[in-house]
Protein backbone atom coordinates (compact mmCIF):
# COMPACT_ATOMS: atom_id res chain seq x y z
CA UNK A 1 0.00 0.00 0.00
CA UNK A 2 1.23 3.50 -0.78
CA UNK A 3 -0.11 7.05 -0.80
CA UNK A 4 0.65 10.02 -3.00
CA UNK A 5 -0.49 13.57 -3.54
CA UNK A 6 -2.66 13.46 -6.64
CA UNK A 7 -1.76 15.48 -9.70
CA UNK A 8 -4.95 17.11 -11.01
CA UNK A 9 -3.44 17.05 -14.50
CA UNK A 10 -2.70 13.31 -14.50
CA UNK A 11 -5.58 11.50 -16.26
CA UNK A 12 -5.24 8.37 -14.10
CA UNK A 13 -5.24 10.35 -10.86
CA UNK A 14 -8.29 12.31 -12.07
CA UNK A 15 -10.13 9.13 -12.99
CA UNK A 16 -9.31 7.61 -9.59
CA UNK A 17 -10.45 10.70 -7.66
CA UNK A 18 -13.80 10.84 -9.47
CA UNK A 19 -14.36 7.07 -9.19
CA UNK A 20 -13.62 6.98 -5.46
CA UNK A 21 -15.61 10.11 -4.62
CA UNK A 22 -18.59 8.76 -6.56
CA UNK A 23 -18.29 5.44 -4.71
CA UNK A 24 -18.37 7.39 -1.43
CA UNK A 25 -21.34 9.53 -2.56
CA UNK A 26 -23.36 6.39 -3.37
CA UNK A 27 -22.98 5.00 0.17
CA UNK A 28 -25.29 5.98 3.05
CA UNK A 29 -22.58 8.05 4.80
CA UNK A 30 -22.00 9.93 1.54
CA UNK A 31 -25.65 10.74 0.92
CA UNK A 32 -26.68 7.61 -0.98
CA UNK A 33 -26.75 9.19 -4.45
CA UNK A 34 -24.20 9.29 -7.25
CA UNK A 35 -22.45 12.53 -8.08
CA UNK A 36 -24.10 14.71 -10.71
CA UNK A 37 -22.93 14.44 -14.31
CA UNK A 38 -21.58 17.98 -13.96
CA UNK A 39 -19.47 17.03 -10.93
CA UNK A 40 -18.24 13.83 -12.56
CA UNK A 41 -17.08 15.81 -15.59
CA UNK A 42 -15.64 18.91 -13.90
CA UNK A 43 -14.42 17.89 -10.42
CA UNK A 44 -10.70 17.57 -10.96
CA UNK A 45 -10.47 20.54 -13.34
CA UNK A 46 -12.23 22.62 -10.70
CA UNK A 47 -10.02 21.32 -7.88
CA UNK A 48 -6.98 22.28 -9.98
CA UNK A 49 -8.11 25.92 -9.87
CA UNK A 50 -8.24 26.02 -6.06
CA UNK A 51 -4.72 26.87 -4.84
CA UNK A 52 -5.33 25.46 -1.35
CA UNK A 53 -6.71 22.10 -2.58
CA UNK A 54 -4.87 18.81 -2.55
CA UNK A 55 -5.99 15.20 -2.75
CA UNK A 56 -4.29 12.13 -1.34
CA UNK A 57 -4.77 8.80 -3.09
CA UNK A 58 -3.98 5.43 -1.56
CA UNK A 59 -3.16 2.51 -3.84
CA UNK A 60 -3.15 -1.21 -3.08
CA UNK A 61 -3.03 -4.11 -5.49
CA UNK A 62 -2.47 -1.62 -8.34
CA UNK A 63 -5.78 0.14 -7.77
CA UNK A 64 -6.95 3.27 -5.99
CA UNK A 65 -8.58 2.23 -2.70
CA UNK A 66 -8.62 5.43 -0.62
CA UNK A 67 -9.09 9.15 -1.14
CA UNK A 68 -8.86 12.32 0.92
CA UNK A 69 -9.74 15.74 -0.50
CA UNK A 70 -8.24 18.52 1.61
CA UNK A 71 -8.04 22.29 1.71
CA UNK A 72 -5.67 24.60 3.50
CA UNK A 73 -7.38 27.15 5.70
CA UNK A 74 -6.28 29.51 8.44
CA UNK A 75 -6.68 29.56 12.22
CA UNK A 76 -7.13 33.14 13.33
CA UNK A 77 -6.72 32.20 17.01
CA UNK A 78 -3.36 30.52 16.34
CA UNK A 79 -2.38 32.78 13.40
CA UNK A 80 -1.26 29.72 11.43
CA UNK A 81 -2.53 27.65 8.52
CA UNK A 82 -4.60 24.51 9.06
CA UNK A 83 -5.71 21.61 6.89
CA UNK A 84 -9.38 20.68 6.61
CA UNK A 85 -10.18 17.19 5.39
CA UNK A 86 -13.31 17.72 3.33
CA UNK A 87 -13.76 14.14 2.09
CA UNK A 88 -12.11 10.94 3.20
CA UNK A 89 -13.11 7.48 2.07
CA UNK A 90 -11.88 3.91 1.82
CA UNK A 91 -13.26 1.47 -0.74
CA UNK A 92 -15.55 -1.09 0.82
CA UNK A 93 -13.32 -4.10 0.04
CA UNK A 94 -10.28 -2.43 1.68
CA UNK A 95 -11.80 -1.32 4.98
CA UNK A 96 -10.11 -2.60 8.11
CA UNK A 97 -6.70 -2.78 6.43
CA UNK A 98 -5.23 0.50 7.69
CA UNK A 99 -6.01 2.60 4.61
CA UNK A 100 -7.57 5.41 6.65
CA UNK A 101 -4.50 5.58 8.87
CA UNK A 102 -2.24 5.77 5.79
CA UNK A 103 -4.35 8.62 4.38
CA UNK A 104 -4.36 10.49 7.70
CA UNK A 105 -0.61 10.03 8.07
CA UNK A 106 -0.02 11.45 4.58
CA UNK A 107 -2.26 14.43 5.38
CA UNK A 108 -0.42 15.03 8.64
CA UNK A 109 2.87 15.02 6.74
CA UNK A 110 1.58 17.70 4.35
CA UNK A 111 0.27 19.73 7.31
CA UNK A 112 3.62 19.57 9.09
CA UNK A 113 5.51 20.61 5.94
CA UNK A 114 3.16 23.60 5.57
CA UNK A 115 3.57 24.66 9.19
CA UNK A 116 -0.06 24.00 10.06
CA UNK A 117 -1.32 24.15 13.62
CA UNK A 118 -4.05 21.53 13.24
CA UNK A 119 -6.07 19.26 10.97
CA UNK A 120 -9.85 19.47 11.04
CA UNK A 121 -12.63 17.28 9.71
CA UNK A 122 -16.32 16.64 10.16
CA UNK A 123 -17.94 13.26 10.71
CA UNK A 124 -21.56 12.19 10.92
CA UNK A 125 -22.76 11.34 14.40
CA UNK A 126 -23.84 7.86 13.26
CA UNK A 127 -20.56 7.04 11.51
CA UNK A 128 -18.98 5.31 14.47
CA UNK A 129 -16.52 3.33 12.34
CA UNK A 130 -15.01 6.54 10.97
CA UNK A 131 -15.05 8.12 14.42
CA UNK A 132 -13.03 5.20 15.78
CA UNK A 133 -10.48 5.57 12.97
CA UNK A 134 -10.14 9.30 13.67
CA UNK A 135 -9.83 8.78 17.42
CA UNK A 136 -7.18 6.13 16.84
CA UNK A 137 -5.21 8.77 14.91
CA UNK A 138 -5.61 11.35 17.69
CA UNK A 139 -8.67 13.39 16.65
CA UNK A 140 -11.18 14.50 19.27
CA UNK A 141 -14.31 16.62 19.38
CA UNK A 142 -13.60 20.33 19.47
CA UNK A 143 -14.51 22.61 22.33
CA UNK A 144 -13.01 25.83 23.69
CA UNK A 145 -14.65 25.54 27.10
CA UNK A 146 -16.56 22.46 28.29
CA UNK A 147 -19.23 24.76 29.77
CA UNK A 148 -19.93 26.13 26.26
CA UNK A 149 -20.27 22.66 24.74
CA UNK A 150 -18.78 20.92 21.74
CA UNK A 151 -18.55 22.54 18.32
CA UNK A 152 -21.32 21.70 15.85
CA UNK A 153 -21.09 21.72 12.08
CA UNK A 154 -23.86 23.68 10.39
CA UNK A 155 -24.56 24.58 6.78
CA UNK A 156 -26.86 26.75 4.70
CA UNK A 157 -27.27 25.42 1.16
CA UNK A 158 -27.24 28.06 -1.56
Amino acid sequence: MHTLIANYHDPQHCEDIVKLLNEYACEPMGGGKPLSDFTLKHLTDSLATVPSAFSILCYADNQAVGLANCFEGFSTFRCQPLINIHDIMVSKNYRGRGVSQQLLSAIESVAQKRGCCKITLEVLEGNTVAQQAYQKFGFAQYELDPAAGKALFWEKPL
